[in-house]
């Protein structure tokens, strides 16, 4: 159980193999008590409660829980949104309150099958990008506990991040459910605003609030989006969902950036390669590139807290800072007080400007399919933003804050690792933005870019090759991260471990037949090159069945890797050459398949 993932589809799979939610319960449980950063939770439920939900579950007919999308699958709530028998804090202990019943998206969320185990930390009154302004402590990166996690949301993608749930809600105002998502190698889905209901969740600034989602892959962030976006007549600023055209890349699209000049690192250079590798992935997809003047989005994320608009932050809960300033974080209290003096007629003014700056941003947007922006320009460590709390968390802002008062949505992805400089092995990530309502379209561009990325989500994990109760498995095709067929691996609770070469003993090639292409893999005696793959470690108990689903005349044999070690691996037999189409050329999979749509699109 300790190597489950927590994926959708691989819980799905564990539950059609007779799983049951209690005992994917009593893994979240052991996984939450086992977490290593005591700052990621501020409160949670007993473990009676949550088994006792778990086992109201199994205890469903069939048919009923072939019924509930989100069947057994552990989440985490932003310490903003109510969820019963928790009190909600929004990170201040003198503020909290017990509510009568959960936010109105959490108990969707529970109709459809998913168990909550707690509230996650956050950026006190969800004020930050950083998480480190809350007094139950600062949440950090999973790849490295000197770095910040992000805020305010900060609890909420650790949580997700380091496979203690599957997927948790956050709150998202100028950043808050992209900038960690970023910062922890995860998917942070900000949705069109009003689409999924503010009943129960404590205003930050009240007409802008999103509530978010954090989750391992594109795939699963939308399906809980599905269940979760409801019109809720409650909610004074909810709005129903509009019909999306649907996307296909083999038709092109066009996607813009900002221009070079326009575009803000802080001496982050690692960050600047990433971004471009990003746009040249997205042209490689059939992606045409448009370099624009950013400017007018540089003005728009201005208002948010250099004008006036931060005085809806002071209409939240201004009143409450100035009876409880000792109980407040200093920061937050200066950022909501200051607020005290702004005019009506400056916001009235602010509210002018941002109308000429949504006719531009409009006018942008009839021409392409979607904005590309990184996540943040850099990361920082914990001491750092605690010496300079305001400037750095206003740098993390840089490609976030606009996007509300634009009325955009938006989608944060990651897009690799830093290879080197101080900041190595941490993740970046971009952002996919456009008018609100089209969450799903952005969604797909995202999930194309994710499976042609082919990054294993979330932190890392302990991957001993010498464990004896596993197989390093090696697979180059469909079976890759974010491929199709990658669920046949991680169903049977297989951990990503790299992604690296052969030795330059193969040649690669396309078989004929179907489904329309399939990788073989043949050892050749002179002329072969080194071939992109991926390792996983598969239980042995798991091996026999997953070997029963290799058809020929592919087969399971030892394959030499750059690095000089042998794994078992995906090979194919002489005989299944014929009328093979030789791809060696192309390096790997994933640029053969990238070519493809890109003729395809052509």
């Amino acid at each position: 159980m300790k190597s489950l993932a927590f994926s959708l589809p691989a819980l799905r799979a564990a539950y059609a193999d007779g799983l049951r939610a209690e005992d994917v319960a009593r893994e979240a449980l052991a996984r939450a008590g086992a977490c290593a950063d005591p700052a990621v939770w501020i409160s949670r439920l007993s473990p009676d409660e949550v088994l006792a939900r778990a086992r109201a579950l199994d205890a469903l007919p069939p048919a009923r829980k072939a019924l509930m999308p989100l069947f057994g699958v552990p989440f985490a709530v932003k310490d903003n949104i109510d969820l019963a028998g928790l009190p909600t804090t929004a990170a201040c202990p003198d503020y909290a309150y017990l509510p009568e019943r959960s936010a109105t998206v959490v108990e969707r969320l529970i109709a459809a099958g998913a168990i909550p185990l707690g509230k996650t930390n956050l950026d006190q009154f969800a004020t930050g990008l950083v998480g480190t302004r809350s007094p139950y402590g600062a949440p950090r990166s999973v790849f490295d506990a000197d770095y910040i996690s992000g805020g305010s949301s900060s609890g909420s993608a650790v949580a997700v991040a380091g496979g203690i749930v599957s997927f948790a809600l956050g709150t998202d105002t100028a950043g808050s459910g992209r900038v960690p998502a970023a910062f922890n190698n995860i998917v942070g889905l900000k949705p069109s605003r009003g689409l999924l209901s503010a009943t129960g969740v404590v205003p930050a600034c009240r007409s802008l609030d999103c509530v978010s989602v954090f989750a391992l892959t594109v795939a699963d962030a939308t399906a809980v989006f599905e269940v979760a976006a409801h019109f809720d007549a409650a909610d004074i600023h909810a709005r129903a969902r509009m019909p999306e055209m649907p996307v296909s890349l083999a038709d092109g699209f066009t996607f813009a950036v900002p221009r070079a000049s326009d575009l803000k690192f802080f001496g982050d250079d690692e960050a600047a390669r990433l971004f471009e590798a990003a746009i040249s992935r997205f042209e490689d997809l059939g992606g045409r590139t448009r370099r624009i003047d950013f400017s007018l989005f540089e003005q728009a994320a201005a208002l948010l807290y250099e004008g006036p608009y931060v005085a809806e932050r002071f209409a939240a809960v201004g009143s409450f800072i100035e009876a409880n300033r000792p109980a407040v974080d200093p920061t937050v209290g200066g950022i909501v007080l200051a607020a005290k003096a702004c005019s009506a007629a400056e916001l009235f003014e602010a509210g002018y400007r941002l109308e000429a700056l949504k006719r531009r941003a409009i006018a942008l947007f009839a021409e392409i399919d979607f904005l590309m922006v990184p996540t943040t320009p850099t990361t920082y460590r914990v001491s750092e933003v605690m010496a300079d709390p305001v400037k750095l968390n206003s740098r993390l802002g840089t490609y976030t804050n606009f996007m509300n008062l634009l009325d955009l949505c938006g989608i944060a992805v990651p897009a690799g690792f830093r290879d080197a400089g101080p900041l190595k092995g941490l993740p970046f990530g971009v952002t996919l933005a456009a008018p609100a309502f089209a969450d799903m379209r952005i969604a797909a561009f995202a999930a194309a870019f994710e499976a042609a990325q082919g990054l294993a989500p979330g932190g890392p994990r302990d991957h001993a090759p010498d464990d004896e109760g596993f197989i390093e498995l090696a697979v180059v095709g469909a079976h890759m991260s974010g491929l199709p067929l990658n669920h046949e691996l991680t169903s049977r609770d297989a951990i990503f471990v790299e992604r690296t070469k052969t030795a330059p003993l193969y040649r690669f090639y396309a078989l004929a037949g179907g489904p329309p292409f399939r990788p073989g893999l043949v050892r050749v005696a002179e002329g072969g090159a080194a071939i992109e793959l991926e390792v996983w470690r598969l239980p042995r108990a798991a091996f026999g069945s997953f070997m029963a689903g290799v058809p020929q005349p592919l087969c399971i044999g030892t394959l030499d890797l750059a690095s000089g070690r042998k794994v078992k691996g995906f090979l194919c037999e002489a005989s299944g050459l014929d009328g093979a189409e030789e791809i060696t050329a192309y390096g790997g999979w994933r640029a053969f398949m990238a070519e493809k749509l890109k003729k395809a699109a052509s």
